[in-house]
């Protein structure tokens, strides 16, 4: 008995040191597709369409805006011509340019105050549960789904000597003028085209803001006995400061480049009072075929997009609730 387990021994030893347990062996090295690699993959193909587009819409034709200000481009025969910084050069010497730059000052200031303005006005009006409130607020954001050429052919119509608003006007012995003739009515008319067509954008924003603010902070403040314009500067406008950011950004942007409003109504005049830089760099380019001019130009309004939006950006810090 003893002979025979002693023989048996080295057979079950042998087995267990060739049958190790599957713990203990090495781990094999894995292949190229690891499982972070395949997630990275995933993330890229995911943002690949943004990328592309803006490498197409925005990197590629800033890029050729940048070659094009540093040639004169003849688009009859095709050549070009590098001129360095001259088209820079002209911007200090353009007479013209420092009645654009007002233009587009007053236009882009009225434009954001009133749109602003309005937007949160209304956006309060319409936060109460009222008969027709549905209605009210369709018919404030419809013009925001009309065309833009529509819109403003209307417009014009509505504007002209003989229109619309003067004959309003002429119910009540009022003598209205010719609102697109005069430099002054003129671009109060584009303001007001402008902001009527594009105010519903605000206040769907600030609607859907104003319905988060929690109303037991509304209840806590009147029984306190805090009266409304305290209510509204204490409570309302600091949990609304991100919208009126993201409103205020998208309103100073789309105000810098409004040019079919301007293209129809008034064609940038009467003179130049309501030619802005948008419709400057149109001019420039397209009509006086003067490429080089006008890419220095969409340069420098690309430069006040982004030095306005940073500006924005830095500020919200000082009065944006919930920011660090």
């Amino acid at each position: 008995m003893i002979t025979t387990s002693v023989a048996e021994a080295p057979e079950v030893g042998g087995a267990d040191r060739t049958k190790a347990p599957a713990a203990a062996r090495p781990a094999r090295p894995g292949g190229f597709w690891t499982t972070r690699r395949r997630d990275v993959l995933t993330g890229y193909l995911f943002v690949a369409p943004q990328l592309a587009g803006v490498a197409l819409f925005v990197l590629i034709p800033v890029g050729l805006a940048i070659w094009y200000s540093l040639n004169d481009w003849n688009v009859f025969t095709g050549k070009q011509t590098f001129v360095g910084g001259s088209h820079y050069a002209a911007l200090a010497a353009d007479p013209q340019l420092g009645a654009v730059l007002g233009a587009t000052a007053i236009f882009s200031g009225g434009v954001v105050i009133l749109n602003i303005t309005l937007g949160l006005t209304i956006a309060i009006m319409l936060n109460r549960r009222f008969r027709g409130v549905t209605f009210f607020r369709t018919l404030f954001f419809s013009p925001v789904v009309v065309s833009v050429v529509a819109w403003t052919l209307v417009w014009g119509f509505l504007l002209q000597d003989n229109g619309g608003i003067n004959g309003l006007l002429g119910t009540f012995g009022i003598d209205g003028p010719n609102w697109l003739q005069h430099g002054d009515t003129a671009m109060v008319s584009v303001i007001i085209t402008q902001v009527v067509r594009s105010v519903g954008i605000n206040l769907v924003l600030f609607l859907s803001a104003l319905q988060g603010v929690p109303s037991e902070l509304y209840e806590a403040a009147r029984i306190d006995g805090a009266p409304a314009p305290a209510i509204f500067f204490t409570i309302t406008l600091p949990l609304i400061s991100p919208t009126v950011l993201l409103t205020a950004i998208i309103t100073v942007v789309g105000a810098l480049q409004s040019f079919a409003q301007i293209a129809v109504l008034t064609g940038g005049g009467p003179e130049l009072s309501t030619t802005v830089l948008v419709f400057y760099v149109f001019q420039q380019a397209f009509e006086f075929n003067d490429i080089g001019y006008g890419s220095t130009l969409a340069l420098m309004l690309l430069t006040f997009v982004l030095l306005l939006t940073l500006l924005q950006w830095q500020l919200r810090r000082k009065w944006v609730f919930h920011e660090n």
